[in-house]
């Protein structure tokens, strides 16, 4: 499980940090551009175990390299290890290793043998960091566990340190609840099969936050289009000041989108024996429609927008959670093929695009005259294809269901391995 505190650390640990988090990133690309490197003109595939006896070769020539603990930069190592192993493992999503940029996150890993944690009173304890010493941070619920792995970082808001902790836990035995269906929208963020009315996630950010974020991100130009022209494309601290005021309103919308996200996923699984939701290609579904010079997209702009709104949704971060939730509280994820549940009648299992005119909220059968909302509607419908799938079969969803095949793509193995 994961374990994520905010962190107050002193102007000097924060500095030290800040470089640490820069090293680790210039860590990881110099490391990912010698495998890429040895692979291009050796077919050599490098691993960690090589690299870090590079590493102390590195760290007795670079003083800046030798400044990061040698715990951290042997982690990041290990990471690149893993990014390797996911991007060869056919089943998994995840595409070629990325090199970082500035503009990310700054983090800096450590394993948990180099951290130890000691609490100070019932709201308060410290992390003993290597070369860095101890750290503050709220203790806003007990670690449970035994540390695995520590991450320092920092957002728009402040620092934050996470564990990842071994709690022991086993799956639970099947709490014997109904299952349901779950539609997951954007005009409703999520329809729940057994619920009269939808779940709707509040807006990231109030109207005057809204108009906030607008005016800063005019701000934001002006002062580049002024740095490009009279500093050569340096940024003032007037320009910081705005870059860091955006960051936070764009991380106090994400800890709201992330709130309603577990508290959605957590209901679901608490309080239902299986939960049906649709097995979507998020990454296809939101794919920009641009096109090529030759054959240029059409309603760019409104593809765009709906991209936005599927993605403040976060179908992906929902199924993950769920995935380890409902082994959690004794529940199923099933997921289900997503073709035509919103063109299915949930009342007579027929499939015809005239009973969803356009995009409206209304579902009315041609053939039964079933009148629905189209999102309760198609609920009903993944609902019934996750009891066909794995859950007890009724007299009312007893409709013949027969799933397509996907074709997963080329299995990527370390001999295919391409050039990043």
């Amino acid at each position: 499980m994961g374990r994520r505190y905010r962190l107050y650390p002193t102007r000097d640990q924060e500095r030290a940090l800040t470089e640490w988090g820069h090293t680790c990133r210039a860590l990881w690309n110099m490391a990912l551009e010698q495998r890429v490197y040895l692979w291009e003109q050796r077919r050599h595939t490098m691993r960690a175990v090589e690299q870090c006896r590079e590493l102390t070769v590195g760290r007795a020539e670079l003083t800046w390299l030798a400044e990061l603990p040698a715990q951290a930069a042997q982690q990041v190592l290990r990471h690149l290890d893993a990014a390797y192993d996911n991007f060869w493992n056919p089943e998994h999503p995840a595409g070629p290793p990325q090199r970082r940029k500035r503009a990310r996150r700054v983090s800096v890993p450590l394993p948990g043998q180099a951290v130890k944690v000691r609490k100070v009173n019932r709201r308060w304890a410290e992390v003993r960091v290597p070369k860095l010493g101890w750290v503050r941070f709220r203790l806003s619920r007990a670690i449970g566990g035994s540390i695995r792995n520590v991450t320092i970082s920092r957002d728009g808001i402040g620092w934050h340190v996470s564990f990842g902790v071994a709690t022991g836990g086993r799956a639970a035995a099947p709490n014997g609840r109904p299952g349901c269906g779950v539609d997951f929208g954007v005009a409703s963020s999520a329809y729940v099969s057994t619920e009269p009315a939808p779940r709707v996630k509040p807006d990231g950010l109030t109207k005057n936050e809204q108009q906030r974020l607008k005016v800063l991100e005019q701000r934001k130009a002006r002062q580049i289009t002024y740095a490009k022209k009279h500093r050569e494309g340096a940024y003032g601290n007037r320009l910081r000041k705005t870059i860091a005021a955006i960051a936070r309103l764009k991380s106090k919308e994400a800890r709201r989108r992330s709130d309603f996200t577990h508290k959605l996923t957590t209901d679901l699984a608490k309080n239902h024996g299986f939960v049906g939701i649709e097995d979507l290609r998020v990454t296809r579904m939101t794919a920009s429609a641009k096109g090529t010079v030759e054959r240029p997209g059409r309603n760019v702009g409104q593809k765009a927008g709906l991209n936005r709104s599927i993605l403040d949704n976060c179908p992906g971060e929902r199924r993950r959670q769920l995935e380890y939730k409902c082994d959690l509280y004794g529940a199923k994820l099933i997921a289900v093929p997503a073709f035509h549940t919103s063109q299915t009648c949930a009342a007579c299992g027929r499939v015809d695009p005239a009973s969803r005119k356009g995009c409206g909220r209304l579902f009315a059968c041609v053939h039964c005259g079933h009148e629905d909302d189209a999102d309760h509607n198609a609920s009903l419908e993944i609902e019934a294809r996750a009891r066909r799938a794995g859950g007890s079969v009724t007299n009312s969803t007893r409709r013949r269901f027969r799933a397509p095949s996907f074709a997963h793509g080329r299995k990527r193995t370390r001999e295919t391995q391409p050039a990043t």
